[in-house]
This record gives structure tokens, sequence and C-alpha cells, in this order.
């Protein structure tokens, strides 16, 4: 791929799923470039959310270059994700008014609770449908739909997977890979973080370190966008053949969801 850079760059991939990321050096240089990324990167770089922005532009195949500043460091680890460091800077991310106007500018949707669950059952596998407690979840789900008390949608990251948020060697942490961004419930985030990262019994020390008051209204919103990540996840997996991790996904939506359940 022709990337339209200056002599002496030379290119190679940087891992991920969707093959865009890859890294630049020249020299003692070095960085990040992505194609098409979120087109709201600028107003992130300037939040200090992910790394620097350095320019943008089109290139020959029509796509869209970004580079920003490649930075030493590591994605975290799994038992990291319950870090304050993590729950801080994803309260930055919900309450950034700058963040918020420019995924409004460029078209950033917004998602109510209802369209993410049709969305999940939208050619949902019919092993999937029929299997006995991912069904009972998913009732569970939509009997209590109208219950969910929606405050304002907010930009929403909407794949924070461990490996989405890099440290850098200075102990300064960023969130990367934006192409899911949304407005939606804030819950649908720290849900996702909750359910996949975060032992139950310290659940509410990490809603508090995020700097909220642990009620029942924000528990239902958390319970209930948590389990539809985690049925959102095994769709997933399975849709791709990649059926440890679909049965692992399993096992922690059934750790949690038959006290939910029972609850209500």
């Amino acid at each position: 791929m022709n990337f339209d850079l200056d002599t002496g760059w030379q290119v190679r991939p940087a891992g991920g799923d969707t093959g865009a990321a890859f890294l630049g050096v020249r020299a003692s240089e070095k960085i990040f470039l992505k194609r098409n990324t979120s087109p709201f990167l600028a107003a992130l770089s300037a939040e200090g959310i992910t790394p620097r922005l350095i320019w943008t532009k089109r290139i020959s195949s029509g796509d869209v270059l970004t580079a920003q500043e490649w930075l030493n460091g590591r994605t975290l680890k799994r038992d990291e994700m319950n870090s304050p460091q993590v729950a801080k800077l994803l309260a930055r991310v919900h309450q950034s008014q700058l963040l918020k106007r420019m995924l409004q500018k460029v078209g950033g949707r917004v998602w109510s609770a209802n369209e993410m669950l049709q969305a999940y059952f939208y050619d949902l596998p019919q092993d999937l449908r029929q299997h006995p407690f991912l069904e009972q979840t998913a009732d569970y789900l939509k009997q209590t739909l109208r219950q969910l008390q929606a405050p304002s949608a907010e930009v929403c990251h909407g794949d924070l997977s461990h490996k989405n948020w890099l440290l850098s060697d200075i102990n300064r942490l960023y969130l990367v890979d934006w192409d899911s961004a949304m407005l939606a419930d804030p819950a649908v985030d720290f849900g996702m973080i909750l359910f996949q990262y975060v032992p139950r019994q310290e659940w509410h020390e990490w809603l508090e370190n995020y700097g909220l008051e642990v009620t029942p209204e924000l528990m239902m919103r958390v319970n209930w966008y948590g389990s539809l990540n985690l049925l959102q996840s095994i769709k997933h997996h399975y849709q791709r053949g990649r059926f440890t991790e679909m049965n692992r996904d399993i096992l922690r939506l059934e750790a949690v969801i038959s006290e939910i359940i029972n609850k209500n």
C-alpha cells in the first residue's frame, strides 16, 4: 500500500484486528499511522485522551491517514482495569463537552438501550437464540428495558478492551482505538468494564473512583448494559469461531446474572 510518505520512511503493520494500524520508522523517528480513524481524533488529542496527533492527510488511495506520536509503553493487563486511573480517565471522556460537540458535529450516532438490544437480536445465530441461559438473560433485558432511567447521551468509547488502554513509560494513561465511538448512556462503557474485568465486590469502589454515587438506579444501568455487552461479545466470538473466548464470556455472565435475575 502507498502511504504517500516522504523518502526514508519504512512502514510495517502494528497489529490489531482491522489491519488499519501501522508503525512508521525513519532513522530514530517513530510514528503511529492509521487509515480512516475516527474523525474526531483531533479533539481526543486536544483533551489528552489519546497520544498527540501530528498530522492528517488524504492519500492517493482515497483513504485518510493520520499520524500520532509513538509512545513507548504497554497495554493494560486485565487485572489493572480496576485501577482508579482507569475510572478517572473514563470519567473525563464522559464529561468532556468538547468531545461531545465534536462527535455530534461529525455525525456521531445516538444509541438508545432499545436500539442496542435490537442490534443484538439482529442476525443472532440460532444456536445462541435457543441457548437456555442466554435466552434467560435476553428475556431479563427485554423485561427490564422500560425500568432504565436513561441520562443524557454522552461520548462513549464502545470497545473498552484492556488492549485499548496504553500506559506510557512515564505512567501516563491513554485510551485508543475510537472506531466504535458513539453517544449513549455512559453505563455502556463502565458496565462493560465492571462485568468483564472488576470483581463484583470491588464495583462500588470503582464507581466511587469514577465519581458516582452508588444508587439502585445506577446499579440497574450497570447490570443491564454489562449483561448486554457480554451477550454481544458472546455473539461476536461465536460468529468468528472463537469458542474458547465465547465460553469464557458465558461463564463471566453466569457468575453475575443469576444473582441479578433473582433480585428482580
